[in-house]
């Protein structure tokens, strides 16, 4: 076994340390049916015969562009133009990993760079690293950042914040030892967070817009946490609302994060995605991921270096800030190009279409007899309450050819307030017509 590494008694040594006779005593609480699960696929077919099968298999499918579609809580549909696919189709840039000899990757090194400076500005951050996993992953980085800085262990956060954002901070902070506070429902956006802060909170997390749609200016909450030595974390998970949404940084933030796959990245059936991590320059030690720097060589040329690299394979492990092992660098690639040819004129009118057709859309949704509208300050996402179940009216209307949200039980399966709760989101690739077919299908399932 030449690229085994360990040897018999190397492996024998790691299985008496944690306790265990084999490796396969690690899989023990798998069921066994599990292990050798038949998969119920045809055998012995020929390319083109599982090409045909495949491709039926993929039709079920309804995707996003098919029809009227207002699905949005974390994942937008945004038009990406064709020459960002071009970009990073780019054999140079897609099949580069990482840069782990990152001088000689110069070209890897200077769009990291810029993505960098364009997250940064659009967070209103001084300092920003070169992405991360996604925006969960970012959040819950975030938490531990705020634990190492703060030297506290408790971790208050919105009921506005996205439940799955929500479940990777408590999983990662309550494994570091934290306790997690996470708020009820918070469906109006009127929380009163600094209440909650106490001498051992270590920082606040909130969204805006939050995960129903409401638009809040946390500049007071961020006082407050200033007065208390607490970390005020602002996550954003439509990043195309910061081309006319007030940024983390303007209203006081000590970290921004969110996911940054509004711009340029596809929905692809949920992912690869790509997070942001911003956050002041006096914490930038303390910030996870790498982050690549603007330097001049021996010669006077103008050149890019990894300035830092905090992650555990880089330095000693028991010193490093992030367990990540990689940044989403093709879709951080694809963020690039698609901001550097939108601009800042391109994305305010791209934000001001993508809020325009969420206007439209609440207009006439709400005006369904059985519909009230319960976020009344968005972007382009609010949130509907209805006179029946969500998650049925949901199915009926996608019977229709309509799909209409995210229903709130499908977020919050053990929380009977969410039951008839819609969050809706409309985008620039939302027509008058998919808004007027949406509201005639409503009218017509409920």
């Amino acid at each position: 076994m030449r690229y085994l590494p360990l040897s018999a008694e190397d492996r024998r040594a790691m299985l008496k340390t944690i306790g265990v006779r084999s490796i396969d005593d690690l899989f023990v609480d798998v069921p066994r049916e599990a292990l050798n699960a038949k998969i119920d696929l045809p055998r012995h077919r020929g390319e083109l015969e599982v090409e045909r099968l495949l491709g039926a298999m993929a039709a079920k499918n309804r995707p996003a562009g098919a029809g009227p579609f207002f699905v949005g809580a974390g994942a937008y549909r945004h038009h990406v133009p064709a020459s960002v696919d071009h970009i990073i189709q780019r054999s140079e840039f897609l099949t580069s990993y990482t840069p782990y000899q990152p001088e000689i990757a110069q070209g890897t090194l200077q769009y990291l760079f810029e993505f960098q400076t364009q997250v940064a500005a659009l967070l209103g951050m001084e300092v920003a690293n070169a992405s991360m996993y996604d925006g969960s992953t970012a959040c819950a980085e975030a938490a531990l950042m705020a634990r190492r800085v703060t030297k506290r262990g408790r971790v208050v956060v919105s009921g506005g914040l996205h439940p799955h954002y929500a479940a990777v901070v408590r999983t990662n902070s309550e494994l570091a030892g934290d306790t997690v506070s996470i708020r009820p429902l918070d469906v109006e956006g009127e929380e009163d967070l600094a209440a909650q802060i106490d001498a051992n909170t270590s920082c606040v997390i909130v969204q805006n817009p939050d995960v129903f749609g409401n638009l809040r200016d946390f500049t007071p909450l961020a006082k407050s946490c200033a007065e208390n030595g607490t970390l005020l974390i602002v996550v954003v998970t439509e990043a195309v609302s910061l081309g006319a949404v007030k940024s983390p940084g303007e209203m006081g933030a000590d970290i921004a994060v969110g996911e940054g796959q509004s711009i340029g990245v596809p929905l692809n059936f949920g992912g690869p995605h790509v997070g942001l991590f911003a956050t002041r320059q006096k914490y930038v030690r303390q910030m996870p991921g790498r982050l690549c720097g603007a330097t001049v060589d021996a010669e006077g040329k103008r050149g890019f270096v990894l300035t830092l690299s905090t992650r555990e394979q880089h330095i000693r492990r028991d010193k490093a800030t992030s367990n990540i092992c990689t940044n989403s660098g093709l879709c951080a690639l694809a963020f690039t190009a698609h901001m550097t040819l939108l601009g800042e004129v391109g994305l305010r009118r791209m934000s001001l279409l993508s809020h325009e057709a969420a206007c439209k859309a609440a207009d006439a949704l709400s005006s369904v007899p059985g519909v009230r509208l319960a976020t009344p300050r968005f972007f382009n996402e609010f949130t509907l309450r209805l006179s029946a179940n969500a998650a049925e009216i949901v199915e009926a209307l996608a019977s229709k050819g309509v799909l209409g949200g995210v229903p709130g039980g499908r977020l919050w399966p053990n929380d009977s307030e969410a039951e008839d709760l819609l969050i809706v989101a409309a985008t620039e690739c939302t027509t008058d017509a998919d808004i007027a077919d949406y509201a005639h299908a409503l009218s017509e399932v409920l």
